[in-house]
């Protein structure tokens, strides 16, 4: 079953064609991820099917009486309301079930009314309501029921928003950038509550473990053609290749058809049979058709960083707090070259407090900073209000520097520096106010990385970034020569990038855990119950703490390539043609490898606790 079809939308703004006649469906059950670069129409896309914006050709058919609901990135909500009243006021189906229920026992007499409220409350499965609406306030972290709206910050808001969607029974959810503004514990239970739940989702996300988790379907949109491929993202890179390459040597077959062509013409005399030019006009219009259509162009990050001392960034006895909320108490650390930290806490633990610190916009309570001569911080904030969207893009840029020196030696100018990063001489001459958001961010990365920083500080980088540029941009940050902190909710951007973890536990409460994200969630996985909350070691950074630091994360590689090698052996177990001597042989190797894993996993627990 269809609950939307859609079929030959366009859409333009100004000169630039977001979407061109494209179609496709969306049928029940289906779970899709819409993925394109920032500045494709992802979001122009959602408002047209959300009914918030209009095409400007094409039709596009509801299912009768379908409810859809769409969950903004920025949502608007009645500011004089408290979270309770926003709740409570909605209209969704359970809630005026419960009410009419409600309604009935206050006037038993009235039978058929009150079998109608009950069958309402059977079909709807509504007797579970307020246990539902505790689940998801308290996952959500809407704690406050009495307080205004005004008040509430814009995660706070979008984090309302989408509870009200889950708090109705929508037959179609759209929704943009859900786990932005959620810290990991949210979004580890808003992706089993999606992902279990019986729904019909589209959405656009940066994260991607929620994609693979949650979709079973990826709509690509890329240079306004749309196109459909079910199974996950990794299987989506793969048929997207398979695809231009396909597209590419029809590519060449056409050019090769056309030189061919092209000869023939020349050869012809100037008076032309019927034939003849029916045959000339079709070469002119395959020649106007050929347009290299799938270069596939990505932010190119080259820049190179100001040289690092020894001496870094050392934090003595930092202490910290609001009223009775401890941030920091006595925390000691020294930062070494090259090392890359993760930041992990729920909201409100301190996290971007602890980044201001640092960089000396927040003085500390009692405690020393010492910094480095040669350090230079380069600082990305999820805010980035220091864009001026009065300024055309290329401004922006030449404000910081007229030209900017490459890894390799070379000198280029900001103009050509843009182009790396997607903007075309064109989008170079917009107002920074016209650019979407994924593309302000672009620029404002763009701006700190111009300076050429040996210390990066990144505050939730990857909100609003495409899945395309956030390749690229890991890519830089592994091989990135400086320090690295960073704080982000994308769980596959950490593991990729992070060699080890401070996490936020509240109260002043810092770990100092070795290891990915991931891994970190497979650690708190084993232990035991009454273990399972860590104490904050004394971090002194002296020479047996970078020995036991070291020893830790040589473990932790010697289990992943066992566990490697043991997959590898499964796989080879049940190869056909493999005779009984050599599955003998392979079982006992396995055997011998999971008994060197569980050694080296028990070491690596009581070295990390």
């Amino acid at each position: 079953m269809s609950y939307i079809v859609v079929e030959n939308v366009s859409k333009t703004y100004a000169v630039k064609t977001l979407l061109d006649k494209v179609g496709f469906s969306i049928n029940k059950g289906e779970k899709i991820a819409l993925v394109a670069k920032n500045g494709s129409g992802k979001s122009t896309l959602l408002k047209i099917l959300a009914e918030k914006e209009i095409a400007d050709t094409g039709n596009i058919t509801r299912q009768r009486g379908i409810r859809l609901a769409y969950l903004e990135q920025e949502p608007t909500l009645d500011p004089e309301k408290t979270l309770q009243q926003e709740i409570f006021s909605t209209d969704s189906i359970l809630m005026s079930a419960v009410k009419r229920y409600e309604e009935s026992l206050e006037n038993p007499s009235d039978e058929r009314k009150m079998q109608a409220a009950f069958d309402d409350m059977n079909k709807y499965n509504a007797w579970g309501y307020e246990e539902q609406i505790t689940e998801i306030l308290t996952n959500l972290n809407l704690v406050n029921l009495e307080g205004k709206i005004f008040t509430f910050s814009g995660g706070q808001k979008k984090r309302l928003a989408l509870a009200k969607i889950l708090l109705d029974s929508f037959e179609l959810i759209i929704m943009d950038e859900p786990t932005n503004h959620l810290d990991l514990d949210m979004i580890n239970w808003l992706e089993d509550y999606l992902s279990h739940k019986d729904l019909t989702l589209l959405l656009v996300t940066h994260d991607r473990y929620f994609l693979d988790k949650v979709c079973n379907t990826i709509l690509e949109l890329d240079s306004g053609k749309i196109y459909k491929h079910a199974g996950n993202y990794e299987y989506y890179l793969t048929m997207k290749n398979t695809r231009q390459m396909l597209e590419n040597v029809n590519i060449e077959k056409t050019k090769l058809f056309l030189k061919k062509e092209v000869e023939w013409i020349k050869r012809q005399p100037q008076g032309r049979q019927t034939k003849a030019t029916a045959r000339v006009d079709a070469f002119y219009q395959t020649q106007a058709n050929l347009k290299p259509k799938n270069i596939t162009k990505n932010v190119e990050l080259d820049i190179i960083g100001k040289r690092m001392g020894n001496r870094i960034l050392e934090l003595h006895n930092l202490t910290k707090s609001y009223g009775e909320r401890i941030i920091l108490n006595k925390f000691n650390y020294e930062f070494n070259k090259g090392e890359k930290i993760g930041i992990i806490g729920n909201n409100g633990v301190g996290k971007t407090t602890f980044l201001n610190l640092i960089r000396g916009i927040e003085p500390a309570d009692s405690g020393k900073i010492t910094t480095g001569q040669t350090v230079s911080f380069g600082y990305y904030s999820q805010e980035q209000t220091e864009l001026t969207g009065s300024l055309r893009v290329i401004e922006a840029v030449t404000e910081i520097a007229e030209n900017i020196k490459l890894s390799n030696g070379l000198i280029i100018s900001a103009a050509k520096m843009l182009e790396r990063f997607l903007f075309s001489a064109n989008d170079q001459q917009n107002l920074v106010a016209n650019l979407s958001g994924g593309e302000k961010k672009r620029l404002s990365l763009l701006r700190i990385l111009m300076k050429s920083p040996n210390f990066l500080i990144l505050d939730e980088p990857t909100n609003d970034f495409d899945l395309m540029t956030l390749d690229v941009l890991e890519e830089f940050l592994r091989n990135f020569q400086g320090c690295l902190i960073i704080i982000s909710h994308d769980r596959y951007f950490m593991d990729r990038i992070i060699d080890h973890l401070f996490v936020f536990q509240g109260q002043g409460v810092i770990v100092d855990f070795v290891g990915n994200y991931s891994d970190y969630r497979r650690y708190l996985e084993i232990q035991p119950a009454e273990s399972a909350q860590l104490t904050q070691p004394k971090i002194t950074k002296t020479a047996d703490n970078n020995i036991a630091k070291k020893e830790l994360k040589e473990l932790l590689s010697d289990i992943k390539k066992l566990e490697k090698k043991k997959t590898t052996l499964n796989e080879e177990l049940y190869l056909p043609g493999k005779n009984h001597v050599e599955s003998i042989t392979t079982t006992k190797q396995i055997k011998d490898l999971q008994i060197q894993i569980d050694e080296k996993t028990q070491l690596w627990l009581e070295k990390s606790s």
